[in-house]
């Protein structure tokens, strides 16, 4: 028989999400399933009953029916006590549940025989599991809303901009973390045309940060900050007194701060100290989005926007729920993916397969046991790096690959050259010297130019030089116009003439196409 899989409506306060949106109702019910959502569940995010009803699924009017009737309980935040006790005998559960955090619902749910899928608890490091990290999902949306509410407190453009009214310069944002709120963060401030800076005790970021169109500000300090799962370390006591003289720097120059630092399990780290707010420019804002865990900043009162020194800080805790639609969608979506593992068979039957890493990483309560923390993941070891190629022993004097000819070889080769340059003077017409000097000097520029241009602009060098080659358009206009004509009779006939109209229109395409193809590869090294 397929299980019921049921979706509540969320009861923490200022939660809009919901853990099923219609489109992945009809997915699900493919799937074998049968799905129950409570009534009005999805209205903050926008999702009607209708809705629900059209993609499959039936419409509950009570969370007690609803909680009674569910083999499966999709969530978003972990279940209040009074939901547990609703909860019906070896039920299963999955949504997030943090269980370092909430000792006393893991013991109720474990005393429900239940089993508990705790989505914050996914190995993270397995590429697999990629498809269900609903924490990457949620912090990718919570750093791109931080940015719109700083937009929001702030009073002037993002973007510089220069109007008869004035100049306005663009706005200076410094982002504390580069984790995947921080990236997200990053990119919608540079899309908004700010100036961003960005810090992180990993040192692997920096290249992500660059790419995103951030500047990467380096603490002067010598220490690896890459903790497990993807999260960052405690770092020093050392490091951190260089990184607060570095926030202090920062606070002084931008107009906007938005800090992410947050180790799971541990109170939020202080960056922003109250001396640094108020050294900030008057009218500046700070989004600290490690605000429900204490915030980053001893300023931040978590849930609210308050106003210090003349600085908004920004404490909103809900800053997903802010995108409700949207972050329903990608959390639903995450659970699905998570379902089609535990339902391979498409029958509407669960498979909790405690062999599987990412089942098993996920799994804190099997059958009312606790089973949370999962043992250590056994990661396959790197492959070898290949050996060296043994490097061939150089010929000669021992000059390898690139290195310079020796005297005597040199001498060789020009010998060579004058001896051939000799018998062309002496047997070759006068014309044909003149236009051969000419060949073996542009051959001989030429190599020179592009020997001693870095790889890189290769492509724009020669782009350019072709359209530059192209002067053979004088000779074109020569046999059209040839200037010692003097008479009709002395005119090029009508094939010439159309060959040489031909070779200036494809010199024509050749110059004008170098040129714009050196522009456009040349404006891929510029900022």
């Amino acid at each position: 028989m397929a299980l019921l899989i049921g979706v509540p409506t969320e009861t923490a306060a200022g939660e809009k999400r919901v853990a099923t949106v219609p489109d992945v109702v009809e997915k699900l019910v493919k799937l074998g399933f049968t799905v129950a959502v409570e009534s009005g569940a999805g209205d903050a995010a926008n999702f009607s009953d209708d809705t629900y009803r059209a993609a499959g699924a039936e419409v509950v009017g009570s969370a007690a029916e609803l909680w009674a009737r569910a083999d499966i309980v999709f969530k978003v935040r972990p279940p209040s006590l009074d939901e547990v006790a609703l909860m019906r005998e070896a039920g299963m559960l999955i949504g997030f549940v943090w269980p370092a955090q909430n000792p006393e619902l893991m013991e109720r749910l474990a005393a429900k025989r239940a089993t508990v899928l705790a989505i914050d608890a996914l190995p993270r490091q397995l590429s697999r599991a990629q498809k269900m990290d609903a924490l990457t999902s949620m912090a990718g949306i919570s750093g791109y809303r931080a940015v719109i509410e700083a937009a929001n407190a702030f009073g002037r453009f993002f973007n510089g901009q220069v109007t008869a009214a004035g100049k306005i310069p663009p706005a200076k944002v410094f982002i504390a973390g580069a984790g995947v709120a921080g990236l997200a963060a990053i990119g919608t401030a540079a899309n908004l045309g700010a100036i961003v800076r960005a810090n992180d005790t990993r040192a692997e970021v920096a290249d992500q940060v660059v790419s995103l169109g951030g500047e990467f500000v380096k603490v002067d300090y010598e220490e690896e900050g890459s903790g497990g799962g993807g999260y960052a370390k405690v770092m020093s006591e050392g490091f951190q007194q260089a990184q607060r003289a570095m926030y202090a720097q920062q606070a002084k120059d931008a107009d906007i701060i938005i800090t992410t630092a947050l180790i799971p399990g541990k109170p939020a780290p202080k960056l922003i100290t109250a001396e640094m707010v108020t050294s900030m420019k008057p009218g500046s804002v700070i989004v600290d989005m490690a605000a429900e865990q204490g915030g980053n900043c001893e300023l931040t009162v978590p849930g609210e926007a308050v106003v210090r020194h003349g600085v908004t800080i920004i404490g909103y805790t809900d800053l997903v729920s802010r995108l409700a639609k949207q972050s329903s969608t990608l959390y639903s979506n995450n659970l699905l993916r998570l379902t089609e593992e535990l339902c391979k068979t498409k029958d509407g039957v669960i498979n909790v397969n405690m062999e599987d890493d990412a089942l098993r990483g996920l799994t804190v309560i099997k059958d009312g046991t606790v089973t949370w923390p999962a043992p250590p993941l056994k990661l396959a070891a790197p492959p070898p790096k290949p050996a060296a190629p043994p490097v061939a022993a150089p010929k000669g004097h021992g000059h390898g690959a690139g290195a310079p000819m020796s005297v005597k070889s040199l001498a060789t080769v020009f010998g060579v050259g004058a001896l051939l340059f000799l018998l062309v003077g002496l047997y070759a017409p006068a014309s044909f010297l003149s236009h051969f000097t000419v060949f073996v000097l542009a051959c001989f520029v030429g190599y020179m130019v592009v020997w001693n241009v870095t790889p890189s602009l290769h492509t724009p060098l020669m782009s350019v030089t072709n359209a530059i080659s192209s002067i053979i358009a004088i000779g074109a206009l020569v046999q059209v116009a040839p200037p010692l004509a003097d008479s009709v009779t002395d005119r090029p006939d009508g094939l010439i003439l159309f060959l040489a109209f031909f070779a200036l229109a494809l010199t024509a395409v050749n110059m004008f196409g170098g040129f714009a193809v050196t522009r456009r590869m040349l404006a891929m090294f510029r900022k």
